[in-house]
């Protein structure tokens, strides 16, 4: 059975991160895989909106039962972590690397970051901050134009970053055309796929009914790193 634990990190300015940690029972770890070698840690949709870390943790879960540690964790102001959110999320990024170095001093050496909707875009520009950060994967990364008001300058950092990364997406997304994203990813360098899941819109690919089906395809791209 999959057990939960709690955890305070701090990040920058003294913000205390409210953390959750969901490991897979003994006899869900198989010695001869990869997946117990690696930590996920997963970032919650846009503080602003009400996005919390209660929404990661069916991902969570799924990942552990299939023996990956998974973490999810509170950004500034949200739930009982400390400090006020921000607009543009690039405060958060501080919160999302210090998450990702204690994962890494105290789960495993090798992270894979996740990221959903606003997230995504925060939790790419914490990439390439973090060494043991070993690939990277978007649920409905908001590339839109409306969207890119707030979150466009985080563009770069994930598209110039030279880890393997995955952009999932349904192909109904209000915020981000299949187009859009094709052509986004035509400029990013290094390992760069995406997993198109059909009729899916921007929030129902956030709802508890895509959880097994995402985790499935991140445990996927864990085998492939």
């Amino acid at each position: 059975m999959t057990t939960r634990e709690s955890a305070t990190v701090e990040s920058g300015n003294g913000i205390k991160l409210d953390v959750r940690i969901y490991k897979p029972a003994p006899e869900e770890t198989d010695s001869s895989s990869n997946h117990h070698k690696i930590a996920v840690v997963l970032v919650h949709p846009y503080s602003v909106l009400g996005g919390c870390q209660g929404l990661m943790k069916g991902i969570a879960r799924n990942l552990a039962e299939h023996g990956i540690v998974a973490v999810t964790f509170d950004m500034r102001g949200v739930g009982k972590s400390t400090g006020r959110p921000s607009l543009t999320g690039f405060a958060e990024v501080s919160d999302v690397v210090a998450v990702c170095k204690w994962s890494s001093q105290n789960l495993s050496n090798r992270i894979l970051l996740i990221g959903s909707s606003a997230g995504a875009p925060i939790a790419g520009s914490a990439v390439d901050q973090v060494d043991e950060i070993v690939g990277y994967v978007s649920l409905g990364y908001p590339f839109g134009w409306t969207a890119s008001i707030l979150f466009g300058r985080h563009h770069k950092a994930i598209l110039q970053s030279l880890k393997p990364k995955l952009f999932i997406m349904g192909t109904e997304d209000g915020f981000t055309s299949v187009k859009q994203l094709a052509n986004k990813i035509k400029t990013a360098a290094g390992r760069a796929e995406t997993h198109l899941i059909e009729g899916a819109s921007h929030f129902q690919l956030e709802g508890p009914s895509f959880d097994t089906e995402m985790a499935n395809i991140i445990v996927t791209f864990i085998s492939s790193l």
